[in-house]
């Protein structure tokens, strides 16, 4: 697990997009608008109220010779099946590319709408080959949302609205949740014993998420007064992330494989012993490195600098499908285990560790769902917000059981032999 999460972090800082309400670097090509039928450059969510367009030219006579134009579209759907004339007549707003800068205002809209952007000219929709040299244009697009004051100064597009505050929070909460429990928790970890390794994993992974919440609060701290922000920093969050979440995958498989492996062929004296036999090892980095592959084939399809997706991409379909499977997996797997347990302290240990792991495995999925009774603009902020506090309270829940010493001590007072969680592979002492 560790291994590839070494492997994939050049990769992944490599990733240095910008996000999705921005100010806009770039350059607009005859080749590529002809060849696509127009150059497509975003999309962004201008709010209700007036919003703004600017944009900064070079080499304005080369523009104007080319009949250089922006279009502005509410919808794209269905452009493939137009004709390159009849895509260029469905735009709502056509602006001249005739100066060095230009200020345009978006017409007054009742709700928070989507507009695309295409770069097009005289050569889009010809025929024949472009004769001779054709000159690049270096632009710069600022898009701006009206702030409260109704000024046209914000960068954020609407869907992104209230991120900001919100990491702002999350980062308050876990400052002041580590004052609290920094040091009970550093007294558990010190003193060793049999929750030593799956604490060790809890924090691990609970760091790396605040890590992610800090980075991305950077990001947008920047981008709220540029439009740019530290793309680094972006890039950073998710990787935090991904390794949180095969971290987590990693540990909760093993514990859960061990235990169903190890129940056929071990006594009933010890019937929850941890067992890190070559088949649920294999089972286990199997399906981490199965989602590890599907994140980094994700964030090359969505290259917006969001953890969690909406899911319309192919590898986001897949990675939804492996949490669900794996879901079932652990729901059969505790169906077993306390169906034929008769101690009512060890399944309600059992039903409260199933509480904290579907919570984990399923709160992406179900929220992906939940978001489509959303408006557009307001999906990806659902599933973002849902699924890190989510996973927040998957931890903490986690948390509670591991260290109740009216649960789990109970539980794993008869030998420290015995105990489901210890994830030594040596000989197990007693503490």
């Amino acid at each position: 697990m560790y291994k590839f999460a070494t492997a994939t972090v050049t990769f992944l800082l490599q990733c240095v997009f910008v996000v999705n309400g921005k100010t806009i670097f770039g350059v607009f090509r005859s080749d590529l608008a002809r060849e696509k039928n127009g150059q497509y450059i975003t999309k962004f969510f201008y709010q209700a109220g007036n919003g703004l367009m600017v944009y900064r030219l070079e080499n304005v006579p080369a523009a104007v010779q080319k009949d250089a134009r922006l279009l502005m579209f509410h919808n794209t759907q269905g452009f493939d099946n137009l004709s390159c004339l009849d895509r260029l007549s469905h735009a709502q707003l056509s602006i001249t590319l005739s100066a060095e800068q230009h200020n345009q205002t978006i017409p007054q809209q009742s709700f928070p709408q989507a507009w695309h952007i295409l770069y097009v000219d005289r050569y889009t929709c010809q025929e024949q080959e472009i004769l001779g040299p054709s000159e690049d244009l270096k632009f710069q697009i600022i898009l701006l949302n009206p702030d409260s004051a109704g000024n046209p100064l914000d960068h954020f597009s609407a869907e992104e609205a209230g991120l900001h505050s919100f990491y702002f929070l999350l980062i308050l909460a876990y400052f002041i949740a580590s004052c609290i429990y920094m040091q009970p928790l550093w007294q558990a970890l010190y003193k060793g014993g049999p929750m030593h390794t799956v604490l060790k994993v809890l924090s691990i992974a609970l760091l790396l998420q605040g890590m992610s919440v800090l980075f991305n609060y950077i990001h947008m701290a920047r981008y709220a007064r540029d439009g740019v922000g530290t793309p680094l920093m972006g890039s950073l969050a998710e990787f935090c992330d991904m390794v949180a979440q095969v971290q987590m995958l990693y540990m909760l498989l093993s514990l859960c494989m061990g235990w169903t492996l190890s129940r056929s062929r071990k006594s009933q004296s010890k019937p929850l012993q941890w067992d890190s036999s070559p088949t649920s090892t294999s089972l286990a980095v199997g399906a981490v490195l199965t989602q590890g592959v599907l994140l980094v084939w994700e964030q090359f399809e969505d290259t917006e600098h969001h953890s969690f997706h909406a899911q319309r991409s192919i590898p986001g379909l897949l990675l939804m499908l492996l949490r669900v499977v794996l879901a079932v997996l652990l729901a059969s797997v505790l169906y077993h285990i306390t169906s034929s347990e008769r101690s009512a302290l060890k399944r309600d240990f059992y039903l409260h560790f199933a509480k904290g792991c579907f919570l984990w495995f399923l709160c992406h999925p179900v929220l992906v769902l939940i978001s489509g009774i959303f408006n557009e603009h307001q999906q990806e902020k659902v599933i973002a917000i849902g699924v890190i506090l989510c996973q927040s309270i998957s931890v903490i829940v986690l948390y509670q059981l591991f260290l109740s010493r009216s649960l789990y001590w109970e539980v794993s007072s008869l030998s420290s032999v015995t105990l489901p969680l210890s994830m030594s592979r040596g000989p197990r002492g007693r503490f």
